[in-house]
């Protein structure tokens, strides 16, 4: 067929090209290329597409290309079969970064300390990870997208901290996706021995700030304006001054923790930081502190929030030291406050001091102190801590005591 009969054919019918090419026109009008072959003494019929979307010389192409694999015993209509089976595979088999982040995260947010944990890993990655490789499928993703979210703006020169943690949550997510084989080679956001080698160390980009803490000879005439301030908020940050206590441990306080009795907090493995349970020895100071919440709020939270079965949150406890325009120290940082005044002023074992702090320690050291009447002398400890913070004369510190007495 020349193309000028290809274009004026308008009848109904097979127009033959030669070597098994034919045009295709239906009652309709429409056109469309069809390639017939022999196998094996039967014969088969197969489309390469419409016309003008195929022209003339395109079909015969494709045609001389369908030959050849006849020629070698190879059924045309098969291979596309296994191709198209292939490419249906590879799509249903695709995951974007947005999905399986999300999938990960549901396999693991169980093992998290907490929901807020979970947030934060949904906020970060949606906020620096998901504009730049959300949509896109885990096995495309490469060192050229991953450095894309750390060197825009400057982000891991500017927060190195948010950052670093940005950049081995990916990491994360993308050993996840290889280990259910949506993905396979190295992992794009890998450190050691690979983004070390483009991208300086966080702690060389910038220093690492601490919570921001009360110098420890200060606390005593601290804890006199505090007593001031009224509210659950600001008893709750005088208990957990006083315990040295984690923000979220003592927002989270419930009453069936507490055993006045034995003068101790109990708080159970869940609601750790290590998932361990923690001891707390109260002192007298900080029973007085429980005894007046009980009295006020005797069943639930030890330090209910304004809603009914919920805790204070964690702004409430900061807007404590906001009202007493402390905007340079954290909640988070009287723990600090409690170590070095510990370690300057005291001659209790440190390892005691990080027992004390909920801090996780080697087990042959813990092992040690963990014998006989190891919390009567955290007890001792706790004591010695709450009636510091009573001193009104900043700088004034209990004298030393010995380690026997530890």
């Amino acid at each position: 067929m020349t193309q000028l009969q290809v274009d004026k054919a308008k009848t109904a019918g097979l127009y033959g090209d030669g070597a098994g090419l034919s045009l295709k026109i239906t009652a309709g009008g429409s056109k469309s290329w069809i390639f017939r072959y022999m196998l094996v003494g039967k014969a088969h019929w197969m489309g390469l597409g419409s016309y003008p979307d195929v022209g003339l010389a395109e079909a015969r192409e494709k045609a001389a290309d369908l030959r050849k694999l006849t020629r070698q015993g190879i059924d045309p209509l098969a291979e596309r079969r296994k191709e198209t089976g292939a490419l249906r595979a590879a799509i249903a088999k695709a995951i974007t970064f947005d999905a399986a982040a999300e999938k990960f995260i549901d396999a693991h947010k169980d093992g998290w300390r907490n929901e807020k944990h979970v947030e934060q890993w949904r906020s970060t990655l949606k906020t620096y990870a998901s504009p730049t490789i959300g949509k896109l499928d885990v096995s495309l993703i490469d060192t050229a997208h991953i450095m894309t979210i750390l060197e825009k703006e400057k982000f891991w020169t500017t927060k190195p901290e948010t950052a670093s943690r940005v950049r081995g949550r990916i990491e994360s997510v993308l050993d996840w996706a290889a280990a259910r084989k949506f993905r396979t080679g190295e992992n794009p956001a890998r450190w050691k021995g690979h983004l070390d080698k483009l991208l300086p160390a966080r702690t060389k980009v910038k220093k690492v700030e601490h919570h921001a803490a009360l110098p420890w000879p200060e606390i005593g005439a601290f804890m006199e304006k505090l007593r001031d301030q009224a509210g659950i908020a600001a008893r709750a940050v005088e208990f957990a001054i006083l315990t040295a206590a984690r923000s979220g441990e003592v927002r989270g306080a419930t009453w069936d923790e507490v055993d006045f009795d034995a003068g101790q907090w109990i708080i159970p493995a869940e609601r750790m930081k290590a998932k361990r349970e923690h001891r707390v020895a109260l002192s007298s100071k900080a029973l007085a502190v429980l005894k007046a919440q009980k009295e006020a709020f005797p069943v639930g939270l030890v330090f209910p929030g304004m809603k009914a079965g919920k805790p204070l949150s964690d702004m409430s406890l900061t807007a404590v030291l906001r009202r007493m325009e402390r905007h340079e120290i954290t909640v988070h940082g009287f723990r600090s406050s409690f170590r070095d005044w510990a370690a300057e002023s005291t001659a209790y074992p440190s390892e005691m001091v990080e027992m004390a702090l909920a801090h996780t320690i080697s087990n042959k050291v813990e092992a040690a102190y963990r014998r006989g009447d190891m919390l009567e002398k955290r007890r001792r400890l706790m004591q010695d801590w709450s009636d510091f913070c009573d001193k009104k004369m900043a700088g004034e510190v209990i004298p030393l005591r010995s380690n026997t007495a530890a």
